[in-house]
């Protein structure tokens, strides 16, 4: 719930109020929603689960784009940023179909 509200807070401050992370603007959108989605796929167990906050995450994505173009605080909308977010999940996702699925339970067993 963390890193929800850490994406949902840099969504919506003022661009001149965030930090340059050093990589390009659809690289931050990509690799903070692939973390989401991969979070998702380390927090639940059934696929049905999985789909579920794939759908959330893209939707909130798609709506923090449209909050950020409704604000007026320097921020606009952005198709490739909602795009981004997408691939982002599917990314997050697809870390199921690999090694990474159970990487809290590996670091748990390590702890």
């Amino acid at each position: 719930m963390l890193a929800v509200a850490v994406v949902v807070v840099a969504s919506l401050l003022p661009a001149r109020e965030l930090p340059s992370l050093g990589v390009g603007d659809k690289w931050e959108h990509f690799l903070g929603y692939a973390v989401l989605a991969a979070g998702a796929v380390q927090l639940y167990r059934r696929r049905l689960s999985w789909a579920f906050m794939g759908v959330v995450l893209v939707l909130l994505g798609i709506g923090l784009e449209y909050v950020q173009g409704a604000m007026g605080l320097g921020r606009v909308a952005d198709r490739g940023d909602a795009l981004a977010n997408t691939l982002g999940v599917v990314v997050g996702l697809a870390t199921a179909l690999t090694p990474l699925r159970d990487a809290l339970l590996w670091i748990d067993r390590r702890l």
